[in-house]
């Protein structure tokens, strides 16, 4: 069996470990926390799309493996960045809340928002960040914490789209990467 999985992203190659995250289904495990020169090219290559869109005033992100592309693209665009956190920290006041599950995780997580990062997106219009999208999940619970900012949701970007599970065409990514189901 396979342990690999060979992934050509924004002209590099990496190799990602095959993990089981269900009885009979495998991922190829992305994390590009640390790899400087990835985050780097895609952040390039994702910046390329986005200009497209025409103005951006600033970045949001879930916590955590996406902060170091979201951190590269706002220094590429000139716009700072939000990063939506997993849990309530004691600093919040008034956070906004919204449950999410997710494939690589067990367990009901949630997206905070907090009162002073709510006020710094209010009325602007907003790119959203993030590694990689599976099936929506994340993306949809931090829409609906966005919504309660009066941010606009411009556009969706991610360094992957999972296979076989979000569907919509609203999101701009670099490539593809497939789910492994067992026999």
């Amino acid at each position: 069996m396979n342990e690999t999985y060979t992934l050509h992203v924004a002209g590099l190659t990496r190799e990602l470990k095959k993990v089981r995250v269900a009885p009979n289904l495998r991922i190829a495990s992305f994390v590009m926390l640390g790899d400087t020169r990835l985050i780097e090219r895609c952040a390039d290559a994702l910046y390329e799309e986005i200009k497209k869109l025409g103005t951006i005033e600033m970045l949001v992100c879930p916590e955590a493996k996406g902060i170091p592309l979201t951190h590269a693209l706002a220094v590429r665009m000139g716009v700072d960045y939000v990063v939506a956190r997993k849990s309530v920290k004691g600093y919040m006041e008034h956070p906004i809340i919204a449950e999410v599950k997710s494939i690589t995780t067990t367990e009901k997580q949630i997206i905070v928002i907090d009162e002073f990062d709510a006020a710094k997106l209010s009325g602007k219009r907003v790119c959203v960040v993030d590694d990689v999208v599976s099936t929506g999940g994340s993306l949809r619970s931090l829409e609906e914490v966005l919504a309660k900012t009066g941010c606009t949701v411009v556009s969706k970007v991610a360094v992957l789209l999972e296979e076989g599970g979000y569907s919509k065409d609203d999101l701009i990514y670099l490539e593809r990467l497939p789910v492994f189901k067992d026999q």
